[in-house]
């Protein structure tokens, strides 16, 4: 299976809506509007095969040391077959090139991240410009069962 790894236009947008809409339904994937996604459209990576894009990742910048990868979804027609830990890479190379020295993650799905060099982490620890700026924004918060991992590069 060839899949291309690639930075994501801005027509792809309601693709990708529609392919984390579900994800979002259940809670697993914080909502993100249509302009929010535009104005951090060169934060993605998408997965797309034979033409139709089957995931993505971001990687969402805090601080010069300090990035967290998030808005993971693959298509689940294709899980577990690699594209997950390939849209996390392409993350993390892009914010390693950048300086990043930490990456966050919360996740109800650690298992990928921990074969990745996640270590788990206390949620105490998490930057407050996240809990203010995203988790308020989350339809369990604050009773959060994520998890919260962290990679130091």
């Amino acid at each position: 299976m060839k899949v291309e790894y690639k930075k994501p236009i801005l027509s792809h947008i309601q693709e990708m809506q529609d392919l984390v809409h579900e994800e979002v339904q259940q809670g697993l994937i914080l909502p993100r509007t249509m302009e929010e996604m535009a104005r951090n459209i060169r934060s993605y990576y998408i997965a797309v095969f034979e033409g139709k894009i089957i995931g993505f990742c971001a990687l969402h910048i805090y601080t010069p040391k300090l990035a967290e990868i998030r808005s993971l979804v693959v298509d689940v027609k294709y899980r577990n077959q690699g594209i997950a830990q390939e849209l996390v890479n392409y993350n993390l190379l892009e914010g390693k090139n950048l300086g990043i020295k930490e990456f966050l993650v919360l996740t109800y799905r650690p298992n990928l991240f921990k074969r990745l060099g996640f270590n788990e982490i206390q949620k105490e620890k998490i930057p407050h410009q996240k809990i203010w700026a995203d988790c308020v924004a989350c339809k369990h918060f604050p009773v959060c069962h994520e998890i919260a991992l962290l990679k130091t590069c």
